[in-house]
């Protein structure tokens, strides 16, 4: 854990392939001051966050709350992104895609049914349902197990904050990662770009705390 992050070649090529992809978004040239809340290097803290349950949208237009239906009893995988942006967004969403394949061929059924990945958006007002999926279609294979939400600027702004990712100017946004249990209220941040083994990594010793607490697989 916190270990330089390896950009392992597929990894590598699958973010040159999601930033190519990008370019039928329409990507504005203005949003590439995308900065990071921390150094690239930071080292993944342990994070106190508040699940607010808020409704929110996801890519065909449902509404899901926030806390009791997106997040649920889950292991969850946390980014925050924005579709216009041209540096971290692009590359942060790879590096879940490539995640979001390890996940798969590791749990089979339980992913999704036990851990998931999320991603909110830090535009909502640009970001409708439709451009996200657009976006969302750039990265995720279609497996379930991967919610891309948007929704209400002031409700997504309130679920950014209980989660300790709103930024005023959202081009500004922190590129952090959260990886967390909503049972235990287990939650690690990690910084700048996350390597996709240390987030598997994480994943897995919060399912092993969970057997060893008792708390697997109990809905």
């Amino acid at each position: 854990m916190g270990r330089a992050m390896r950009i392992e070649p597929v990894v590598m090529a699958t973010m040159l392939a999601g930033a190519a992809l990008l370019g039928g978004i329409g990507v504005p040239a203005a949003h590439d001051a995308h900065r990071h809340a921390a150094p690239a290097d930071a080292k993944p803290k342990a994070a106190r966050v508040t699940l607010h349950d808020i409704q929110l949208v996801d890519v065909d237009g449902q509404n899901i709350r926030f806390k009791s239906e997106a997040v649920e009893n889950h292991i969850v995988v946390v980014s925050f992104i924005y579709t216009s942006c041209t540096t971290i967004c692009p590359v942060t969403s790879a590096v879940l895609a490539d995640v979001q394949k390890r996940l798969t061929k590791k749990l089979g059924e339980r992913f999704g049914h036990e851990v998931k990945l999320i991603s909110l958006t830090v535009d909502p007002a640009t970001d409708t349902s439709e451009r996200l999926k657009a976006y969302a279609a750039s990265f995720a294979s279609p497996a379930a197990g991967w919610l891309w939400l948007t929704g209400e600027k002031p409700q997504v702004d309130r679920v950014l904050t209980g989660l300790g990712a709103y930024a005023a100017d959202f081009t500004r946004h922190s590129g952090a990662v959260l990886v967390g249990d909503a049972r235990s209220g287990d939650w690690m941040r990690f910084y700048g770009i996350p390597n996709p083994t240390d987030i598997v990594e994480r994943v897995d010793q919060l399912i092993a705390a969970r057997s060893s607490s008792g708390l697997a697989d109990r809905r």
